[in-house]
């Protein structure tokens, strides 16, 4: 079973997102995702500075198995990538709510979080 906190909000395309001061919000790929990728060989993110709408694109991550669409959970700028990733894209795999973040967006409107799902919903649109 995949790991899954309470503290997150969450994509039906299994992405994570917390805000975590003023209005910047961290977001990474959930453990189920990085789970079913696959070993995670590279990460890209579209260009600090770009502005990103809910559900856009804004990266891509690659595993032994395929090539994966990023979607940004929320409407605002990326603020901020992920640079340890260049060189440990395995971050995504060991460790996909902590040392493996990928983005910061600076939101728009913070209260776009309420929109995502908790932990519970996201339990049950990931049970087999």
């Amino acid at each position: 079973m995949s790991e899954i906190p309470d503290d997150l909000r969450y994509t039906a395309d299994h992405e994570w997102a917390k805000l975590t001061e003023g209005n910047t919000v961290r977001v990474g790929i959930t453990d189920y995702a990085q789970s079913s990728l696959g070993d995670i060989v590279f990460v890209s993110v579209h260009d600090v500075g770009g502005s990103v709408s809910s559900g856009d694109t804004f990266g891509e991550v690659e595993s032994t198995k395929s090539v994966s669409d990023l979607y940004s959970p929320l409407s605002g700028v990326v603020k901020a990538r992920n640079e340890e990733l260049d060189s440990q894209p395995e971050l995504l795999n060991n460790d996909p709510y902590g040392a493996g973040w990928i983005a910061e967006i600076e939101v728009v409107d913070p209260a776009e979080l309420d929109n995502l799902l908790d932990a519970a919903a996201y339990r049950q649109a990931t049970a087999d």
